[in-house]
């Protein structure tokens, strides 16, 4: 299970843009109770990272295992500000909010992966609500779990691009000595979205998965 991408329709019913992550934890642990799911995997990116690190903080003695992908499950107040956010979703604060959001994602997609797919990455994150984005990386600058990490009670693995200008990937490791059972991956060359930079991601993600689910089975003998 994977959070929605960010720029989807993730308001409150009031229809508001939402500035909690815990909500979107709340959202995904309804969802898996409604469908009666036995031990998920959960899988996220960046603020679906973040959210991941949520779940196996809540609900990790549920879940089958975690992929948290560019998140290390601390505040990133020295990179962004509330205040600086908020003023952002004022237009004339930010008149080319789209452009800003196309040549940022450029700016953190990593070096190896080839100019015709960093451009289509790029486009495709353009479309983003930037109110919701921006709602969301409030949610992000100001959510913490970093104090209980270490009760985290399902295997982990926490995945961090080096050319990931938005993040430290020292930090992503320190989380990850945090949480009993869990890997740490630095990829070469990728960015801030390895699942749309790295070509067969597919089956990338199914070989940390496997690996996820025999550790559970080794920790269950």
């Amino acid at each position: 299970m994977r959070a929605p991408a960010r720029g989807a329709n993730r308001r409150t019913p009031r229809g508001r843009a939402l500035r909690d992550l815990g909500m979107y934890a709340q959202w995904c642990e309804e969802l898996m109770d409604r469908l009666e799911m036995e031990r998920p995997f959960v899988v996220g990116c960046s603020i679906g990272g973040a959210i991941t690190l949520q779940l196996a903080v809540r609900r990790g003695e549920r879940l089958a295992g975690a992929v948290a992908m560019a998140a290390h499950g601390g505040t990133d107040s020295t990179m962004l500000t509330v205040r600086g956010l908020e003023r952002e979703l004022v237009d004339s604060a930010a008149p080319s909010r789209s452009d800003r959001t196309y040549l940022g994602t450029l700016a953190v997609v990593g070096r190896r992966v080839p100019s015709e797919r960093a451009e289509l990455i790029a486009r495709m994150h353009r479309r983003e609500d930037p109110e919701i984005s921006n709602s969301d990386l409030i949610g992000w600058a100001t959510h913490d779990v970093l104090a209980k990490l270490d009760g985290v009670a399902c295997p982990t693995h926490l995945v961090v691009g080096d050319d990931d200008l938005w993040l430290d990937p020292r930090e992503v490791r320190r989380a990850a000595d945090l949480i009993p059972d869990s890997r740490y991956t630095l990829l070469e060359g990728i960015g801030h979205y390895p699942m749309e930079e790295l070509e067969g991601f597919a089956d990338t993600l199914h070989g940390w998965l496997s690996d996820l689910d025999g550790s559970r089975g080794r920790s269950a003998a």
